[in-house]
């Protein structure tokens, strides 16, 4: 066993796999990045708006929110924490601004999670999937899953 040199380690397998799993984490600053970006994709709401940009690529606040079924101002603050996180850029086009996606890692993210879906058969994602206002009496599909 040549994981530490403390008198407390517990044996491990002749195999190397904790050798191996230690090596394979990365160091704190990357932890926390992936960390902050898994609690923002945590939240329904900027999940969604995620989701939804990923698929049109560019979008206005205004319209983003109809496609979410959610309020502008709604909309609007998430955006902003995750223009400041990063994951979303904002460029100004005349007086509309328009918002895509920023982070490589989360645009691999939610390319896995688009494909995923499809391959399984499952409904596509998309704004009736996962909004949080179809939750609130809008006219999503009551069927059983």
């Amino acid at each position: 066993m040549h994981l530490s040199g403390d008198a407390d380690a517990v044996a491990v397998d002749g195999d190397h796999r904790v050798c191996a799993a230690i090596a394979a984490l990365p160091d704190q600053a990357t932890m926390h990045g992936w960390v902050s970006r898994f609690a923002l994709l945590a939240d329904p709401t900027r999940l969604t708006l995620l989701l939804c940009i990923h698929e049109v690529g560019e979008i206005c606040v205004s319209d983003l929110a109809v496609a979410a079924g959610l309020k502008d101002s709604t909309t609007s603050q998430a955006l902003r924490l995750l223009r400041a996180q990063n994951l979303v850029s904002a460029h100004r086009d005349g007086r509309v601004v328009r918002y895509r996606l920023a982070d490589p890692v989360v645009v691999d993210l939610l390319d896995r999670i688009h494909d995923s879906v499809e391959h399984a058969g499952s409904t596509p994602l998309g704004a009736a999937a996962v909004t949080p206002g179809a939750t609130r009496g809008s006219h999503r599909d009551a069927s059983p899953r």
